[in-house]
This record gives C-alpha cells, structure tokens and sequence, in this order.
C-alpha cells in the first residue's frame, strides 16, 4: 500500500470549503487504497482528512509529539498513532513511512514540515515527490514568492520545480491513483 504524507492544519479555516476539500481527499485516498500519514490530530484540517480516510475503509497512521498530545487532541481511532518526543521526530517518522507529500492550507506548522522535507529534497537525502494543493489559491503568494527568490538567484530552476502544484481535484485525483 501507498503512503502520502499530507501536511496540513490544525485550525478549520475560515470557510467550511476547507474542510470539505480535506473530506473529499480522504475518500479519494481511500478509495485508491493510498494510506494517509499525518500529524495525528482529530481537530482542524488534519481531523477532517484523517476522520474521512478511516470512514471510507482507509489506513490512517497519525505522529504526534508528546507535547501536543493535548493542545491538537491526538486521534484516539488511528489505524496507527505514534507519540514522539518532538517535532523532529515527528517529521522524520513521517518522512520514513511515505511514498510522496501534498501540503494542503495551514499555518506555520505546515509551512514547516513542507519547507524541512522540500530542503532535504535540495540537499539530496530524498528524492520522494512533493506536491502542494493551491486549493482556492490558498499558495498563491508563496509560490509567488518562490519564483521571486528565483528570479534573484537564491533558488535554483531545479529546486524550484521540486515542489508540484495542484490546483483543483483532478489534480489530486491523478496524485493518488499515480502513487
């Protein structure tokens, strides 16, 4: 079985459209027979995906720090739910049972697990693909910014198409089914 690695938040949003997009790839994850490894919530985006991939018969491994256990309410009905020490270990766990990643909307904690795991790509100590979805051009600043700094020489042209834009559920429909 497949593994992705999604990236997401722990907040809902501010519209109910993000929550539902996260519903809708869980059941294409499941559906496709791709397991979703995540970073173990049950609140937020993060539940919303997880909650739908488990309710359409998929496999949902969740890794969480110790200290977040509480403040992102682990999900208690995980296929698998790993408590780590800390956030590196919890990127690093993640990054060792997955296929490929997709970051969907979220905060700092997202911009975090993408840009570590998009570095160590740089660096050449993976080559797994990395995806971003720019649900209702969620990204679009920051892959504005991106081509920016490429422009001004801090990022290379190969590095910068390391990171795949998605732009609508087609896109994500051909991500799992590909994997």
């Amino acid at each position: 079985m497949k593994k992705l690695c999604v990236f997401c938040g722990s907040a809902e949003g501010n519209s109910p459209a993000y929550l539902e997009m996260a519903q809708n790839l869980g059941k294409m994850m499941a559906q496709n027979n791709v397991a979703l490894v995540y970073g173990g919530a049950s609140i937020g985006v993060m539940g919303a995906i997880a909650d739908s991939v488990l309710a359409n018969g998929g496999v949902v491994i969740g890794v969480i720090p110790k200290t977040l256990v509480d403040y992102e309410i682990a999900h208690k009905d995980l296929t698998e739910l790993h408590v780590v020490e800390d956030m590196h270990q919890r990127k690093k766990m993640m990054y060792d049972r997955s296929d490929a990643f997709l970051s969907l909307p979220g905060g700092m904690g997202t911009l975090d697990e993408m840009f570590e795991i998009l570095t160590w790509s740089q660096l050449g100590l993976h080559s797994k693909r990395c995806f971003i979805y720019n649900f209702m051009g969620f990204y679009d600043s920051l892959l504005a910014y991106l081509n920016h700094s490429h422009k001004e020489g801090f990022i290379k042209e190969p590095h910068l198409h390391m990171l795949e834009e998605i732009k609508d559920d087609t896109g994500l429909l051909k991500l799992v089914s590909s994997l």
